[in-house]
């Protein structure tokens, strides 16, 4: 397993896994991981974990979901609510999505507007926001509206994602470098909230390991790909799992430098700590795991077309990939994933062991432990 500031070229990811395929072999780490799973059933835990998530930064949407002044994306993170908004001047802000009046919400799922105005009594603050109007101001003597604006929260955007930073933040928590991760010309498709009965970490560690091909997908993905074959690499907290299809196998005797595995791998980018970018063949997903509690979380999904091709034939390709993704594989990792919550409750493990083909999945508990104890 790698350890460097960015994941691998392209070329590179095909001549390691053209490897494998001629010696039989796959990444593997150096460590095997014991996490106790009562760090998956206390709530003590859960509430450090909460606690770290609001000090780093989180991916919250695509930048692609805000593409005109006044569109905006509200949803909950990390048990806050936010609005995120592209500005009159087309900086990204995020604010706490929190009516100054009395704690309405001013802004709902997603959309474009010049103005949140709340729905309960009608102040009104402007993108940048600052509360512009009160119904009946007189009511209110003495209002400081230059006080009473939206409260912010940090916001930037990244490699095509938009991030936000609850509370203070952490100690050395910038997202360090992070490849182009969604391009400008990709199109949001949909978005997509679902809630599963699972913590979130059994979530997280069903999409970077591919050690569970064959037992769990042996009709859907396995005929396409390889059973446990995998490209491992880590670039500062963050991960990328490389799965190919057996259509790699085409470059073997393509020339070193010139090889493109566009179609021809998943790459599973996981963004610590809750997030991950999956890109596929003919779509991208950006996926954030939002915690409910010890046995339930919220995925937010954000489906887009890839891009470099026409955008009409892009979205008639996302479409097609993301039915079969979401049909098959993906229907089977619920159902491994609620099964394995099932077996968390039942007291018959007292930790997990993540071996040496799950690397990834090891880095993302050292990392997490590591990150909770510099909070303590």
């Amino acid at each position: 397993m790698d350890n460097r500031s960015l994941p691998l070229t392209d070329d590179a990811v095909a001549e390691r896994v053209l490897g494998h395929i001629r010696n039989g072999t796959t990444d593997m780490g150096e460590d095997v991981w014991r996490e106790p799973v009562e760090n998956y059933r206390s709530p003590e835990r859960l509430a450090r974990e909460m606690a770290l998530l609001r000090r780093f930064p989180l991916a919250f949407c695509p930048s692609a979901a805000l593409p005109d002044v006044g569109s905006y994306v509200a949803r909950d993170t990390a048990g806050v609510p936010i609005v995120a908004v592209r500005g009159e001047d087309r900086v990204v802000r995020a604010f706490r999505n929190v009516c100054r009046h009395r704690g309405m919400q001013v802004a709902k799922e997603a959309g474009c507007t010049r103005t949140f105005v709340c729905g309960y009594h009608g102040w009104a603050y402007g993108l940048d926001g600052r509360l512009r109007a009160v119904p009946h101001e007189h009511g209110f003597p003495g209002l400081d509206k230059s006080r009473h604006g939206l409260v912010p929260v940090a916001a930037e955007e990244r490699a095509g994602v938009v991030f936000v930073t609850i509370d203070e933040p952490a100690p050395g928590a910038a997202c360090g470098d992070l490849p182009m991760l969604i391009a400008a010309d990709q199109r949001p498709m949909r978005t997509v909230t679902r809630d599963t009965d699972a913590n979130w970490k059994v979530m997280l560690e069903g999409f970077i390991e591919g050690y569970h091909i064959r037992a769990t997908h042996p009709e859907s993905f396995l005929p396409y790909g390889f059973d446990n074959l995998n490209v491992v690499e880590t670039f500062g907290r963050h991960s990328r799992v490389t799965y190919p299809f057996q259509r790699i196998r085409k470059l073997e005797n393509a020339a070193p430098g010139s090889r493109s595995v566009r179609g021809l791998v998943t790459y599973v980018y996981h963004l610590f700590p809750n997030a991950l970018v999956t890109v596929l063949s003919s779509h991208t997903n950006l996926v954030v795991l939002e915690p409910l509690g010890l046995d339930r979380t919220r995925s937010v999904n954000y489906t887009l077309t890839n891009g470099g091709v026409d955008p009409e034939q892009a979205l008639v390709a996302a479409k097609r990939d993301a039915e079969f993704v979401g049909n098959s594989g993906a229907a089977e990792d619920r159902a491994v994933i609620e099964a394995i919550q099932r077996g968390i409750a039942s007291g018959a493990n007292d930790a997990f062991t993540f071996g040496r083909f799950e690397s990834a999945i090891v880095h993302f508990h050292k990392t997490l432990d590591a990150e909770l104890t510099r909070l303590v």
